[in-house]
C-alpha cells in the first residue's frame, strides 16, 4: 500500500505523483521524470504538431516500469507532465531566447548545447528535431511552467533524498528514463539494453554502478556506461558520493517492453519491470550495507 502526494497543473490535474511505502526500508529514490503524458489542450493549442508526433519525446511507460518501488520499500516520484511541455532534467533556465516574446530573466543558460539542439527545459523540438510551436511564447509562459512543475518536481526530490538520508545515512537516487532501440545513425547502429550514467564516477560510487551492472547482466541484459548517455542534470544535481548521496541515472532500451511506432506496451514489459524491480531491490541493499552493516545483515 502506498500514500500518493500531488501538486497540481494549472488545469488541477496532477503535476508531480509522490508515491511513498507505508515503511521506507530502503536507501533509494526512484525518479521518473520523462514519462508524463497528460497533456494539456492550451498546450497541444500552441504545437503544430499532432497527438502522435507531440508524444516523441515522452519515455513512454517508465513509470509502469517502476511502478512497484513503493511495495519494495522505497519512494517514487513520477513526472505527469510530458517531457515536450517542461523538461526537469535540465537546469531551471536553460532557455532559447529565439521560443520567446521579451527578455530572458538573467542567468538564463542560453548557450547550453541542449539549448542550441532544442531540448532546453522548455523545449522547442521533440526528439527527432520537429518543431513544436506555431509561434514565440511570452516569457511568462516559461515562469508559469516553471513555478507549476518544475520547481515542484525537484522539491519532491529533494525532499524524499534528505528524508531518505536522515533515516539511513545515505541515500541513492535511481534516475529512470528509455532510449530508442537504435540511434541517430538509423537500424544500422542498435543500442545495447541498459545504459548506466553516473557522470563518469561524480555522482555515483564506482562500486554501487558495478553491482547495477551485475544485477541488470544476471537478468540477461546487456549493459554500458556512460555511453551515449553520462547522466542529465537530476544525476549530476542530486549525486555527491563525497556526501553519501548517489545518483544513477537508468537508460532503457524501448525496443525491449514497447512497440516505438506505435506507442503501445509490448510483451517485454513484465520481463523489464521485474528486471527493474531487481535493480531497486539490488541497488536498496548494496546501500543498506554501504550505509548501514546493520541493517543489512538482518
Amino acid at each position: 500500500m502506498t500514500r500518493a502526494n500531488d501538486s497540481d497543473a494549472a488545469d488541477g490535474r496532477p503535476a508531480v505523483a509522490i508515491l511513498r511505502p507505508v515503511r521506507q526500508c530502503l536507501p533509494v529514490v526512484v525518479s521518473s521524470p520523462h514519462s508524463g503524458r497528460l497533456y494539456d489542450p492550451a498546450f497541444l493549442a500552441m504545437s503544430r504538431l499532432d497527438a502522435m508526433a507531440i508524444r516523441r519525446s515522452e519515455d513512454a511507460f517508465v513509470d509502469e516500469l517502476v511502478a512497484r518501488a513503493p511495495a519494495l520499500g522505497c519512494p517514487l516520484v513520477t513526472a505527469q507532465f510530458p517531457r515536450a511541455y517542461l523538461d526537469v532534467n535540465r537546469e531551471p533556465f536553460e532557455l532559447d531566447p529565439a521560443m520567446f516574446e521579451g527578455a530572458l530573466p538573467a542567468g538564463t543558460n542560453s548557450r547550453s548545447p541542449r539549448v542550441r539542439s532544442g531540448l532546453g527545459t522548455v523545449p522547442r523540438v521533440v526528439a527527432g528535431g520537429a518543431e513544436i510551436y506555431r509561434g514565440k511564447l511570452p516569457v511568462a509562459e516559461a515562469q508559469a511552467r516553471l513555478d507549476r512543475c518544475y520547481l515542484p518536481y525537484h522539491a519532491a526530490l529533494a525532499e524524499l533524498i534528505e528524508e531518505t538520508r536522515a533515516r539511513f545515512g545515505a541515500a541513492c537516487l535511481i534516475d529512470c528514463h528509455s532510449m530508442p532501440s537504435v540511434g541517430h545513425e538509423g537500424a544500422a547502429r542498435s543500442r545495447v539494453d541498459i545504459v548506466l550514467g553516473d557522470r563518469f564516477g561524480a555522482s555515483c560510487a564506482r562500486g554501487l554502478t558495478e553491482t547495477a551492472s551485475a544485477s541488470l547482466r544476471a537478468a540477461g541484459l546487456s549493459v554500458r556506461r556512460n555511453d551515449p548517455y553520462p547522466g542529465g542534470f537530476i544525476t549530476e544535481h542530486y549525486g555527491r558520493p563525497d556526501l553519501n548521496l548517489h545518483a544513477l541515472q537508468v537508460e532503457t532500451n524501448r525496443g525491449l517492453y514497447m512497440d516505438e511506432k506505435t506507442l503501445t506496451r509490448g510483451p517485454g514489459m513484465a520481463a523489464m519491470a521485474g528486471a527493474i524491480e531487481r535493480l531497486i531491490v539490488d541497488l536498496g541493499q548494496a546501500m543498506l550495507a554501504l550505509a548501514c552493516p546493520a541493517a543489512a545483515a538482518e
